[in-house]
């Protein structure tokens, strides 16, 4: 795959099509002036704007870079760490991993807005990776609270919030599951 996403370098979707495709690259392409460019970006620009009409114009060929592009971009989980709590002794956090190929997003649609299963929200990134927000509310809460304020926290901050007032008037979320 190149160094550069083709539908990001013309600035189309990935449905885009093939006339919207062309119109971009020579609207972008018209903005480009080599002759008048000592520094030779805007020839390199060209080159690259050139290179991605001729493969998104081609069909087989824009099918076979959407393959590879789609390969390419698949989302992985942490790999083995064994901080995770439910690891196994080696290292292996082979039970988190069908709750890591969930993502973020499953994970706070399944809590729903009545909040009962905030809990069982985990994280996807981090040292905490795998570990739900209920074994973060007791294990490290400062931990919490920091995330809550944090703009990598900020598609957790209502549930984690909701979990802090709970742990904090006493009642420790018990609904979570392993």
């Amino acid at each position: 795959m190149p160094d550069r996403d083709f539908y990001k370098a013309l600035q189309v979707d990935t449905e885009a099509d093939l006339d919207v495709i062309q119109a971009a690259h020579r609207v972008l392409a018209a903005r480009l002036q080599p002759e008048r460019d000592l520094t030779g970006v805007d020839e390199i620009r060209r080159a690259e704007l050139d290179r991605a009409l001729a493969i998104l114009s081609d069909p087989f060929r824009r099918k076979a870079y959407d393959q590879q592009r789609e390969f390419d971009m698949v989302a992985v989980g942490p790999g083995p760490s064994g901080t995770a709590p439910g690891s196994d002794p080696d290292g292996h956090a082979e039970d988190n991993l069908p709750r890591l190929a969930h993502g973020a997003l499953t994970e706070r649609l399944q809590a729903g807005r009545d909040g009962a299963n905030l809990a069982n929200m985990v994280l996807d990134f981090g040292r905490y990776a795998g570990w739900t927000l209920g074994e973060l509310a007791r294990h490290d809460p400062d931990y919490l609270r920091w995330l809550a304020r944090h703009s990598s926290g900020i598609r957790y901050r209502g549930a984690i919030l909701r979990l802090l007032a709970e742990a904090d008037t006493g009642r420790v979320p018990l609904n979570v599951q392993r």
